[in-house]
């Protein structure tokens, strides 16, 4: 398949290709039922657990498939990569599968585990630069010196194929499915699936979607040609791309219905949703199809499916975007209240939170602040809470209480 103007396209026929080559070395990962998202889509959703797949994410598929359709000669030469973590993993496993040393470039940010589980399946990773793209160009230098042949994480025909994958499980799993909605960095998974569905089912939409702090796709697609992002900041390392490849760019623009953008709260929403709701441990990165729903989910055509593609994550992060999720859903409340500057005032007001079911984080006494009145000190309170109808009625019981409390 080919758009008129663009580089050939990866086909229908090239991914089902891919699927043979990996039957027996990747998982067939679950579709799992979301009851939650369902009833706020007004149909059927399903997640496409890529989580569970072999390395914890979806890249196995692509390095694989790139890395078997070299020669023997090529393999002996070993291969070499760049990745944030679940590109490397995928590397590392499918090289040592297939009798190839392989060596790996990651940004010095690369999260530990992923790191630590990329040599762990044999891979000899180094640690260099700040970003994504300077790790791509370390390993593009290693290659030309070495002879090693770059795996690209994302901008090749063979890894779209593989990546592709997925999407032909998706038809299988879910013959009616009307919308497919897929986590997007440099556009690798999202190519694959697209070429995949297209090609026997053209009715199905597909829709893109990265974290508006890494957004490249909207600039190049208007511009026609990779625009690279002068500044990325989002928790979703696994989808910071500063830029498409030629290659996904054309599949994006020829077969991707729609590219949406998720902020960095609608990421920690999102991530917390699968802990509590779909016990499912995902990265920031993998959630970005369940943002999208949570944001819009009338935007989207029942049944779906949201591809999750990776559970990857350091636990330091984990706890911090559960935190930040918790304050994103409105979970957390802080407050300043003024007591009388006598014993028992303090215990009184916590009496009440307590009789609110409002769980005290901490509690700051302040005697100096110029909004006081001699003989009065303001009490500041960090709740937990059931959610923003239940922070609204420990207000409005504060208040009615006489306490005037002050959200800060």
């Amino acid at each position: 398949m080919s758009v008129p103007g663009a580089l050939p396209l990866v086909s229908g026929a090239d991914v089902e290709s891919a699927a043979e080559l990996l039957d027996g070395v990747v998982r067939r990962t679950p579709l799992e039922h979301s009851r939650a998202l369902a009833e706020r889509v007004g149909g059927p959703v399903w997640l496409k657990c890529e989580n569970l797949q072999r390395t914890g994410s979806f890249k196995i598929r692509g390095a694989y498939t790139r890395i078997a359709r070299l020669s023997d000669a090529e393999r002996a030469r070993g291969v070499v990569a760049a990745s944030a973590g679940n590109h490397a993993q995928g590397v590392a496993l499918a090289a040592r599968e297939l009798g190839a040393a392989a060596t790996v470039f990651m940004p010095e940010s690369a999260p530990l585990p992923k790191v630590a589980a990329t040599r762990g399946y044999g891979a000899d990773a180094r640690l260099g630069g700040e970003t994504l793209t300077e790790a791509i160009a370390s390993a593009v230098e290693f290659a030309e010196a070495t002879g090693s042949v770059f795996i690209h994480p994302f901008d090749h025909p063979d890894v779209i194929a593989g990546q592709g994958t997925v999407g032909l499980e998706v038809l299988e799993q879910c013959p009616d499915v009307a919308t497919v909605v897929v986590c997007t960095g440099g556009g690798g998974l999202v190519s694959g699936i697209a070429a995949a569905v297209k090609a026997r089912r053209p009715d199905v939409r597909v829709v893109a979607v990265q974290a508006a702090m890494a957004a490249a796709f909207p600039a190049s697609l208007a511009a026609g040609r990779p625009v690279p992002l002068t500044t990325m900041a989002t928790m979703a390392d696994g989808i910071a791309v500063a830029a498409p490849g030629d290659l996904t760019l054309a599949h994006v623009s020829g077969l991707v219905d729609d590219v949406v953008t998720v902020s960095e709260g609608d990421l920690s929403r999102a991530l917390l949703f699968c802990l509590e709701r779909a016990k499912l441990v995902v990265e920031p990165a993998g959630v970005a199809a369940v943002a999208a729903l949570l944001v819009d989910p009338g935007a989207f055509a029942a049944p779906v499916v949201a591809v999750v593609s990776g559970g990857n994550i350091d636990p330091v992060l984990m706890m911090k975007v559960v935190q930040h999720g918790m304050a994103a859903a409105g979970r957390y409340l802080s407050l300043r209240v003024q007591v009388p500057d006598r014993p028992g005032s303090l215990a009184g007001l916590l009496r009440e939170l307590a009789g609110l079911a409002a769980n005290v984080l901490s509690v700051e006494h302040e005697r100096l602040t110029p909004r006081l009145v001699l003989g009065e000190v303001e009490v500041g309170v960090h709740l937990e809470t059931r959610g923003p109808d239940h922070a609204e009625h420990v207000l409005a019981a504060l208040t009615a209480a006489g306490y005037a409390p002050r959200v800060d």
